[in-house]
């Protein structure tokens, strides 16, 4: 039977860590915490339930991810968010897993978005495939700042697990638009590393198509009040993140 770090970043999570802890306890050997200096008591809940505490300065989501990934005892990882929570379903399957985990192997959750209180199940937040579950030696996170992804071999396969990942993504609409502006300006950063520029169409008319593909391609308007804040939101975050990376050209 393979062994499995749960390796989990956080910053000021204390409303939500302990229900992550609990959830992966079943599954994971060791529990790690890289905290980015939460100003909270999550170090503190963390470290009464028995996990492995490391402080790390945030460097963007994927190479904080993989300094972490450095400390974790064994080679799988399970990645999960500290607002994440492993359904009983999907617990089940990872017992069974464990002992017939194949390193070319990298297995996606279906995550379930919980927003304000509601269960999101259409828009652009579903269906929500994330890689979570990987062996070190053979994937590790991009350096992407926000929105980073899992990249691995092309020999290596990806199988979709049936138990669901419960993702308490935010508590009220405030809280949102503070991500919002958050990941909107890392996301201009990414993109000036890249030597992107901003033009009329990527500044006005991708927040549009997102919106439209968001609310009424992909059904947002089912999930009803809420699925229409959830993809205007969404396209405000990509205007953001266009009118920030214009305003970082003209200021060089």
């Amino acid at each position: 039977m393979e062994s499995i770090s749960a390796v989990i970043i956080t910053f000021d999570e204390a409303k939500h860590i302990e229900r992550c802890i609990k959830s992966v306890l079943p599954v994971a050997d060791e529990v790690l915490i890289c905290d980015t200096n939460s100003t909270d008591e999550t170090v503190k809940i963390a470290t009464e339930l028995g996990a492995k505490v490391i402080v790390n300065p945030f460097i963007g989501f994927g190479a904080t991810k993989n300094k972490a990934n450095q400390h974790a005892q064994h080679n799988w990882i399970l990645s999960i968010d500290a607002d994440e929570v492993l359904s009983e379903e999907l617990i089940k399957e990872l017992h069974q897993l464990k002992n017939n985990l194949d390193n070319n192997v990298v297995y996606a959750f279906k995550r379930l978005n919980n927003y304000c209180g509601k269960w999101i199940r259409y828009g652009g937040w579903n269906p929500d495939i994330k890689p979570r579950l990987f062996n070190k030696e053979h994937a590790q996170w991009n350096l992407a700042e926000v929105h980073e992804s899992l990249i691995y071999p092309n020999k290596t396969s990806t199988q979709l697990l049936k138990g669901e990942l419960y993702h308490y993504s935010y508590l009220s609409i405030d809280q949102h638009l503070q991500k919002i502006e958050k990941y909107s300006t890392r996301g201009a950063h990414e993109l000036i590393k890249r030597n992107k520029k901003t033009t009329f169409i990527k500044r006005y008319l991708s927040p549009l198509f997102r919106f439209v593909r968001d609310y009424f391609f992909k059904l947002g308007f089912l999930d009803g009040k809420y699925g229409f804040i959830i993809a205007k939101l969404t396209a405000k975050e990509v205007y953001l993140k266009y009118k920030k990376l214009n305003q970082l050209h003209q200021s060089k």
